[in-house]
């Protein structure tokens, strides 16, 4: 396989460098090819899309690595690089391709680095052949690989190398038109020989196994060291085996060392075969020196291109004086070595390289060499026509049925149509596209309103700065406002009969967790956490068992006060007001230790509610243990019930002012209000479940507070003629209507 040669079109171009070694080993000198952004400068030129090159601007030389000298200077390959450069420039100030639009390049020198090896490192990463430019802001990878001189058949396996692409024809064409030519002479011995790499062994393998109608005399392989004993051997075996006819399949530096083994073995009368990597080589093109041997020589070589205007003068403008010199770190070395001077500021190279300083009067034009040939031009042709066809690909008219999907929608195949042929629809939300098809985020992420990437899902709970949240909290404070004034009310008025009435220290107590309830209606707007899940919930059920309990009492002192009145009855001295403080206190405590016992074993937790069909993530407050809710509901109900019978027991007691209705009013509106509560928790989604709990418990509390007290504050406010011992004394016909 012969040099590398790739034009990588690339946003961000791979970094291939070449280190030169020059440490004293037994082998011949090597070039090496190294990755990363500090090993040899690059020749580059900033553009909206970077053509990456890769040029063997210097050969192995078959010397000792003890000799200081570098690897040699190639002047074909350095008109091959500035043949890439001419081409990109030319497009570039072209206004019909690629208008409004400039490519750039990198170019590094790949030092004989062979093209296997870099197709082989960008087959690893899978490079699709032909890539698509959607927006040219945007950073793209490589999207393909071109070859210009590399032939090996082995390259053409698109399984192997997928981004493999190449201006050069495969070795089965030139194998193939090496056989016709064998047949054609009626040549029957043939000798191989062939290069120690990927490209002389595959084109010698390729040729050997393909019906030539004749015998293979030998078939030999030239080691990369070109060591002397093995090169004496091989002409040897060349001159033994008496084959007239002998292919070389072999890089230019392979071929000139078999040749100069053979030239100075003094081998003649053999006719040699040239394979393309050498059959214009300069191997060829230096006359005398293979004259004697390779006289008559047959070989096939890479279609020459006849002319292309402006590159001969694009090949002669360079001087180390130019703006642009100091920006190409090729010029020197190819400067020097065209001219065999040393320019100034080389780090002391004067003396070191044994060269004199250039004078600057040398000029490209009074040179004839291989660089500025333009007669014969082959790969350079190749390398044009690989950045014209990168250019024109770049330039993305596309035939095709039905175009790409923008990002945010899915292909839906058009019905009877091709599969090429289809409909581009928006993803739902909550899915993201690929272009092909629609996915759906992860359960804590959210599609963004392009639908084309998943973001984190906004969390929402009942906050005390959205609207419902606030209301709610106005409502809350409202009723502990009007709850505060009613204590102050009776405070003012504690003298009074009907204040004292019915046992004026519950009435306190029952203002007293009024207030509480609804103040504990607070703990549940806000970010649920773990302190305030707990504390809602046992702050809500202890609260109000002790606003019924003191309900309660109350309806129980009326069923008392009246059986008090009975003759020979001693009721009153059993449920005095030490009894209703430990009544109440009775009832509270077993709220307390069921809230107690809730907590310890299985207490309220936050708890994120996370559906795929919601762009939200809810925050709520799970209850842990389902039974330590229903107990504490379930409790509160039963006081309640029992409550409201015996208010109800006891609504037409023969009293001006019989405090049972009230009860019967306000516990029928409790009863109620959390009757129609248990099916709207259950199917309120969110947090309006939480609201609908707050909503509960201050609905109950309203009722409660009107119902209970609202009477005696009219009278104490508007009738105080009626508020004297006399007027609740004295008794009223019993109601039949209710």
């Amino acid at each position: 396989m012969k040099r590398s040669g790739f034009l990588c079109v690339t946003v961000l171009c791979l970094d291939f460098f070449c280190l030169i070694s020059s440490q004293p080993q037994s082998k011949p000198q090597q070039c090496r090819l190294m990755a990363g952004p500090s090993a040899l400068p690059v020749l580059q030129r900033e553009g909206d899309v970077i053509l990456g090159g890769l040029f063997s601007l210097h050969d192995m030389v078959l010397i000792p690595l003890s000799s200081p000298l570098p690897c040699r200077f190639n002047f074909r390959t350095f008109r091959w690089m500035q043949t890439m450069m001419f081409a990109i420039e030319e497009i570039n100030r072209d206004d019909h391709l690629l208008p409004n639009f400039t490519l750039g390049y990198k170019i590094y020198d790949s030092c004989s680095t062979l093209s296997l090896v870099v197709a082989h490192f960008l087959g690893v990463f899978r490079v699709p052949q032909v890539g698509r430019l959607t927006t040219y802001n945007e950073q793209y990878t490589l999207l393909f690989t071109v070859s210009y001189f590399s032939s090996c058949a082995c390259l053409s396996n698109k399984a192997e190398f997928p981004a493999f692409l190449r201006t050069m024809p495969s070795d089965f064409f030139q194998v193939d038109a090496l056989v016709q030519l064998v047949q054609h002479f009626s040549w029957k011995w043939v000798g191989v020989v062939a290069g120690d790499d990927a490209y002389g062994r595959g084109g010698a393998q390729i040729f050997s196994e393909e019906k030539l109608g004749a015998c293979v005399a030998l078939l030999e392989i030239i080691p990369k060291n070109h060591a002397e004993g093995a090169m004496a051997s091989i002409v040897a075996r060349i001159r033994s085996s008496a084959a007239g006819v002998v292919l070389v399949f072999a890089l230019e530096q392979d071929a000139g060392a078999l040749f100069d083994e053979a030239l100075r073995q003094g081998l003649t009368g053999v006719q040699w075969l040239a394979s393309e990597a050498w059959s214009t080589a300069s191997v060829l093109s230096t006359p005398p020196r293979f004259l004697p041997i390779l006289q008559g020589s047959m070989g096939f070589a890479i279609r020459r291109a006849v002319h292309i205007p402006g590159l001969q003068e694009f090949l002669l403008r360079l001087h180390p004086s130019s703006p642009d010199a100091s920006k190409d770190p090729f010029l020197r070395p190819f400067w020097e070595e065209v001219f065999g001077c040393s320019l100034q500021g080389d780090g002391g190279g004067d003396s070191q390289r044994g060269k004199p300083l250039c004078s600057g009067s040398e000029d490209l034009g009074s040179v004839r060499n291989i660089y500025s040939d333009v007669s014969q031009l082959r790969i350079s042709y190749n390398v044009y026509k690989a950045v014209y066809a990168i250019a024109h690909t770049l330039h993305v008219p596309l035939s095709v049925c039905s175009s790409s999907c923008p990002p945010g929608t899915r292909r839906a195949i058009r019905p009877h149509f091709p599969i090429c042929c289809f409909d581009c629809v928006v993803c739902t939300a909550g899915e993201i596209s690929n272009q092909t098809e629609c996915v759906r985020c992860l359960p804590e992420f959210w599609s963004n309103k392009e639908c084309t990437a998943c973001i984190p899902k906004q969390v929402d709970f009942l906050s005390f700065n959205d609207t419902m949240g606030m209301a709610l909290l106005s409502v809350a404070l409202l009723g502990s406002f009007c709850t505060a004034t009613v204590v102050l009310i009776f405070a003012c008025h504690h003298a009074t009969p009907i204040v004292r009435a019915n046992n004026s220290e519950l009435s306190f107590l029952l203002l007293f967790s009024l207030t509480l309830c609804f103040l504990c209606s607070l703990t549940f707007i806000g970010r649920p956490s773990e302190w305030s899940c707990m504390l809602r919930h046992t702050a809500f059920g202890i609260t109000f068992v002790l606003c019924i309990s003191c309900v309660l009492g109350k309806t129980i002192v009326v069923l008392m006060a009246f059986r008090a009145t009975l003759p020979g009855s001693n009721v009153r001295k059993w449920f005095g007001p030490p009894q209703q403080r430990a009544f109440i206190s009775l009832c509270t405590l077993v709220q307390v230790v069921i809230c107690a016992v809730w907590l310890a074993v299985s207490p309220p937790s936050p708890h994120r509610l996370m559906t795929r069909e919601s762009a939200c993530v809810i925050l709520l407050c799970d209850e842990g243990s389902a039974l330590g809710f229903c107990l504490v509901l379930g409790y509160i109900g039963l006081l309640a019930s029992l409550c409201l019978l015996l208010a109800f027991l006891a609504r037409k007691l023969p009293d001006n002012f019989n405090e049972a209705k009230l009860i019967t009013f306000s516990m029928l509106i409790f009863c109620a209000v959390w009757v129609a509560f248990v099916p709207a928790y259950v199917s309120s989604p969110g947090k309006y479940s939480t609201a609908t709990e707050v909503f509960a418990i201050l609905g109950s509390s309203y009722g409660l507070l009107t119902c209970l007290f609202l009477p005696k504050c009219y009278i104490i406010l508007l009738k105080p003629e009626k508020n004297n011992r006399k007027h609740l004394m004295a008794k009223s016909a019993p109601d039949k209507t209710f």
